[in-house]
């Protein structure tokens, strides 16, 4: 199940995700995962860790973080959240952060090549693309070329962010060019337009529409194939908390948390 990871990875997983991912994917149930949330940390030791982590990663990481906790008393896992392209700019400025879980490898290739990283990062999830409308697609929207129709508002990710690299692949691969009204920073960001009302249609993780659940409807788009992302995660040199920022990272890629990322739509890497 886990992979190791190449300091000279660029690519995105080479295979599909199914767009079968959605069934089911937006249940909070946390029953079959949290049950071996001890056997699977209870070796690692407490202490405060700060995990930066893709903005999509907010839902099963905040999971995650409660099951290290819970089986490591004493220990607390603090989060920040938000674009790939944002969190490894912020590490590569001083900011202070014991691991990093980045959406894609390139922005995980910048934090490793300013010699951030301790050992090597593991690839630990795989996502892919989807369009969010409104709930029941008042526009009719059926394909990615339909995102250009007239009247038509779009909301993307930024190109820097990995969701938006993911978005130019699918339009090289299309021959489709999107005109976005607003090109956003993180997938959270994006999905927020779109349930706010701000835009027609966004594209988003299929992930993030199934934690949307019945605010959105999602319309799957078989060029999304062609740019599936891996998330991989490490741990950082500057860690005053190495143990337990290893114990997090043993979670996250071990057995517990690839269940928990399972159940919210993740595929494996």
């Amino acid at each position: 199940m886990r992979k190791s990871w190449r300091r000279a990875t660029t690519g995105a997983a080479a295979a599909a995700l199914g767009l079968g991912l959605l069934t089911g994917c937006g249940s909070n149930d946390d029953s079959g995962a949290s049950g071996s949330a001890e056997s699977a940390s209870a070796s690692a030791p407490g202490g405060g860790i700060t995990v930066f982590a893709a903005a999509s990663l907010k839902g099963t990481f905040t999971e995650l973080g409660q099951m290290y906790e819970t089986a490591n008393p004493g220990s607390h896992v603090e989060f920040s959240f938000a674009g790939s392209s944002d969190l490894a700019a912020q590490l590569d400025q001083g900011a202070a952060a014991d691991v990093f879980a980045s959406a894609d490898t390139t922005n995980m290739t910048k934090v490793v090549d300013a010699g951030l990283v301790e050992g090597s990062p593991v690839d630990f999830a795989a996502n892919t693309l989807t369009i969010v409308t409104a709930p029941g697609n008042p526009k009719g929207i059926t394909s990615f070329t339909d995102l250009n129709r007239e009247g038509t508002l779009v909301v993307t990710c930024a190109p820097q962010v990995p969701c938006g690299s993911a978005t130019q692949k699918v339009e090289t691969a299309s021959g489709v060019d999107l005109t976005p009204v607003s090109e956003e920073s993180s997938v959270t960001d994006v999905l927020n337009k779109v349930t706010a009302g701000q835009a027609d249609a966004g594209l988003v993780y299929v992930t993030d529409a199934a934690s949307a659940g019945e605010k959105v409807t999602a319309v799957a788009f078989p060029e999304a194939a062609q740019a599936v992302n891996t998330y991989p995660i490490a741990t950082l040199s500057a860690s005053k908390t190495p143990d337990a920022a290893q114990g997090f990272v043993d979670l996250v890629t071990g057995p517990d948390g690839q269940a928990v990322l399972a159940k919210a739509g993740f595929a494996q890497p």
